[in-house]
């Protein structure tokens, strides 16, 4: 079975910032809803202490990681929230989040959203997501 999505932008300002404003999915057999991805090692210490650049990078790294444990690449993603705890410092690196979906080949509807602070002390980003096979 092939998975179809169709992109859903009523308005198209959020294609510049890379995302769709809606993603109509149909055809698909497997789901994957992926918990918060923060910028932890393989052993769950936080790395890249108040570096929102690098804990952004290693954040979606984890995220690929658990896509890729469902056989998944990361051009399933089709729903992507940020949390962060600084949205205007999460403003400048957002390009590294925005080139890696981009080279995927997908725009997946996002949510970013400003928190008062993460489930792990230190943390700045947690990107949660769901994908589709």
């Amino acid at each position: 079975m092939t998975v179809e999505r169709t992109a859903v932008n009523p308005v198209t300002w959020s294609l510049d910032l890379g995302f769709n404003q809606g993603e109509l999915v149909a055809g698909h057999t497997r789901t994957l809803y992926v918990s918060g991805q923060t910028a932890t090692d393989a052993d769950g210490k936080p790395r890249h202490d108040g570096d929102m650049g690098a804990q952004l990078a290693l954040s979606l790294d984890n995220l690929e990681a658990v896509l890729g444990g469902a056989g998944m690449p990361l051009a399933h993603l089709v729903r992507l929230n940020v949390y962060t705890t600084d949205v205007d410092a999460l403003f400048p690196h957002y390009g590294v989040l925005a080139a890696r979906l981009g080279a995927a080949g997908v725009a997946p509807a996002t949510t970013m959203l400003g928190v008062t602070r993460l489930a792990i002390p230190g943390q700045l980003v947690e990107l949660e997501g769901t994908a589709v096979a």
